[in-house]
């Protein structure tokens, strides 16, 4: 398997403790990603012995505006200790702060010349604290059409434009296909085009924000893509399993294996005892 495949704890398994969550899917063989750490006992989660792939990092503010701008420094550099506990290589940011609903705390409708270029001083001061901590800060494109209404530098065309003007290795792009394909489609070439500044790729089928396989998404027309193109990064499950967490979890590892021998071999998932999820309370990015 050419790819480290990872999943969100905070999207499966909902029926159990979140360190049980963790454990689960570190016995299943996949790396972990979290949200809010601040809502996390990060030590209980550093003594499962799992390995985090991506956490978020930061906990107030926003790329443009003068105030928050030190307060989204000030929790990046908290966000970064945080991440020493866990020893996540990757913290997550947005185009601004997003409430627990998944709204953005300071909405914007449009964005000015202005706001360009404080929001890549900012992620230009990010990247360099990111480089200091030997951690990567990915900047994660959005949908405001279902999702995330009045987030600014929402599309991936905007995260990935403000990643490439930075052009820091310690600033990459988390390009999620599922926000992607609501807002731009097209996403074997979008995906092309953002390769050389891609810190990981995220996914879930659309509608709904489940699994590969559920919904209009070709996946495996991306994942041949992605092999042609020697993309060996992470690629992250950040969907709701429309059943079962396990059948969600088979059906994105089939979708991201190369080969038919590959897909029969050995999977811990089917010895896997059966658990009943329960429907999310809201969506977060």
């Amino acid at each position: 398997m050419p790819f480290v495949l990872a999943a969100s704890a905070e999207m499966l398994f909902l029926e159990l403790p979140f360190v049980e969550r963790v454990q689960r899917l570190d016995a299943l063989g996949f790396q972990v990603e979290i949200w809010d750490w601040a809502t996390k006992d990060l030590r209980a989660l550093a003594a499962t012995g799992a390995t985090f792939s991506s956490m978020t990092g930061y906990l107030q503010g926003n790329l443009t505006d003068e105030e928050a701008i030190d307060a989204l420094l000030r929790s990046a550099e908290q966000s970064l200790r945080a991440a020493d506990i866990i020893d996540s290589p990757r913290l997550n940011l947005h185009g601004t702060g997003l409430d627990k609903a998944g709204l953005p705390v300071s909405p914007r409708e449009t964005t000015t010349g202005a706001d360009w270029m404080r929001a890549a001083d900012t992620l230009e001061r990010l990247a360099l604290l990111g480089e200091r901590h030997g951690r990567v800060f990915t900047l994660e494109n959005l949908n405001t059409t279902v999702d995330h209404p009045g987030t600014p530098f929402a599309t991936a065309h905007d995260t990935l434009t403000l990643v490439e003007f930075v052009n820091h290795r310690s600033l990459r792009l988390n390009l999620d296909l599922y926000h992607a394909q609501i807002g731009e489609g097209n996403l074997i070439d979008l995906t092309t085009r953002a390769l050389p500044y891609v810190g990981e790729i995220q996914v879930a089928d659309v509608p709904g924000r489940f699994e590969p396989g559920t919904g209009e998404i070709r996946y495996e027309a991306i994942r041949d893509a992605l092999v042609g193109h020697r993309y060996s990064g992470v690629v992250a499950l950040e969907g709701w399993a429309r059943g079962g967490s396990e059948e969600a979890l088979r059906a994105f590892r089939s979708a991201f294996t190369v080969s038919s021998a590959e897909r029969d071999a050995e999977d811990p998932l089917r010895a896997a005892p059966a658990s009943t999820p329960r429907s999310p309370e809201g969506l977060i990015a």
